[in-house]
């Protein structure tokens, strides 16, 4: 039994949750901010399970496996910008800690998924 949509992939479905949280903490950024970094990092939340999406819905395993490496950068990308949110002071380490845990999970699901993907073509 096969998997039919990306929307039952739960690493997806931990990225959409990401992006709540995300939108969320952007809203608590100044409005200096607002087409800054807020805009940066609701971009790079959004592509997270864009990209699985993306990929999923791909004809090849390499395309999927492609796909995923896209959003573990954007991974990283986001966690570099909440970092850079607690280190200009405009969020707390506990206001990031929901979104932290998210993208320490969803970096796992996506390794997980990537190794899984790569034994199969081997």
């Amino acid at each position: 039994m096969g998997l039919h949509s990306y929307e039952e992939l739960t690493v997806w479905q931990k990225a959409m949750d990401l992006v709540a949280e995300v939108y969320g903490l952007a809203k608590l950024l100044p409005g200096e901010e607002l087409y800054v970094l807020s805009d940066q990092m609701r971009r790079a939340a959004v592509s997270i399970p864009s990209n699985i999406a993306e990929g999923q819905g791909r004809s090849t395993t390499r395309d999927f496996i492609k796909y995923l490496y896209i959003a573990k950068g954007s991974k990283a990308e986001l966690e570099t910008q909440l970092l850079i949110c607690v280190r200009l002071q405009y969020l707390t380490q506990p206001q990031i800690q929901v979104a932290k845990g998210l993208i320490d999970e969803i970096g796992r699901m996506l390794n997980a998924l990537i190794r899984s993907l790569s034994n199969k073509l081997s």
